[in-house]
This record gives structure tokens, C-alpha cells and sequence, in this order.
């Protein structure tokens, strides 16, 4: 278990990035999206995630802005014994809905959202090897209706990644009482 640890964390990360030709939704609303989300699905081209996809389980997403704007993200990641947590920090860029951490050379944002339902990120990080992406499906309930998730599965080539690479995370209420 203890080897498993470093990959799902490694493999989190690596969903964590976007990219500049990635549109952001009009009229970002901060205010409106804080509050827990459920990652529902994802799909990522990072070479960890793909190894780890089929095991993964529904993470439970924090989010918060601080006074300056920035967005606070707090992740609990279901595993097999316990409940695993990473917090993270994006610093607000020039256009609402965008986020960039500046040392991980990540760039977060916000497509899609009607801050109710659901959320669409979309995630760019510029590694060491070559860059990765990922997107997001984030619920506030666990009701993903099948409608969404095929938008979902659809903008999935749109952003140069394949449906093979796609993860429909399954619900689980495993780590419920860690969210604080």
C-alpha cells in the first residue's frame, strides 16, 4: 500500500492542469462556485493517471477563494484503507475563472459551470517530460444524468485527448466524514 500512496498522489496531480486555447465561462462567478464538488469523471493523457484510472474512486473537492482572489483547493482521495488529502493553491490570473500555479507550471480553468449541478475543468501542467491534460467532470450531487455525461465524453477529443483516457469515477461515501 505504502508504493500505491506516491502514485495516486502523483496521478491527482497530474489531473491538475489546462492549457491557453482553453475557454474560460463567461461571466466567472467565484462566489457561486465555492463549495464541495465530486470529481464524477475524468480524462487525462498523464501516463500515471492511466495506470491508476481503473482503481479510482470519486474525490471530494473543496473549493474556497482567499481575499485576493486566489482559489483554495482541498482534495480527499478515497483509498483502499484511509483518506488521503492534498490541498492546493492557484493564484488567480487576469481573467475570472483562470488559475495558475506558477511553480507546479500548472494553469487551471473553469469551461464550464452552472455552479448548481455541474462543473467542467480543464487542466494543463508543463512537467519535466512532456505536458499534460486533463479534464474534469465535477458534481455537487451524485446524480450525473447521462445526458451530461456524454457532453462530457464528447468535448474529450476536443481537447486532443481520447475516450480510452476517460475515467468514470465510481460514487463512494468512504471519506464523507473527512470533509471538513
Amino acid at each position: 500500500m505504502a508504493a500505491v500512496l506516491p502514485s495516486l498522489a502523483l496521478a491527482l496531480l497530474c489531473l491538475l492542469r489546462a492549457g491557453a486555447e482553453v475557454p474560460v465561462q463567461p461571466g466567472f462567478d467565484a462566489e457561486k462556485f465555492a463549495g464541495t464538488w465530486r470529481v464524477a469523471a475524468a480524462a487525462s493523457n498523464c501516463s500515471v493517471f492511466l495506470k491508476m484510472k481503473d482503481e479510482m474512486k470519486s474525490t471530494i473537492t473543496t473549493i474556497s477563494f482567499t481575499p485576493e482572489g486566489d482559489l483554495a483547493m482541498k482534495l480527499i482521495w478515497p483509498q483502499q484503507d484511509r483518506c488521503q488529502k492534498f490541498e492546493l493553491l492557484f493564484q488567480r490570473s487576469g481573467q475570472a475563472g483562470h488559475y495558475v500555479a506558477a511553480q507546479e507550471k500548472r494553469d487551471l480553468r473553469v469551461m464550464e459551470t452552472d455552479y448548481g449541478r455541474y462543473a467542467i475543468l480543464h487542466q494543463l501542467h508543463q512537467g519535466e517530460q512532456e505536458p499534460t491534460t486533463a479534464l474534469q467532470l465535477l458534481v455537487r450531487e451524485w446524480d450525473v444524468s447521462p445526458q451530461l455525461l456524454q457532453e462530457f465524453k464528447e468535448l474529450i477529443p476536443t481537447m486532443g485527448l481520447t475516450e480510452d483516457m476517460l475515467a468514470v469515477l465510481p460514487e463512494s461515501d468512504q471519506c464523507t466524514e473527512a470533509v471538513s
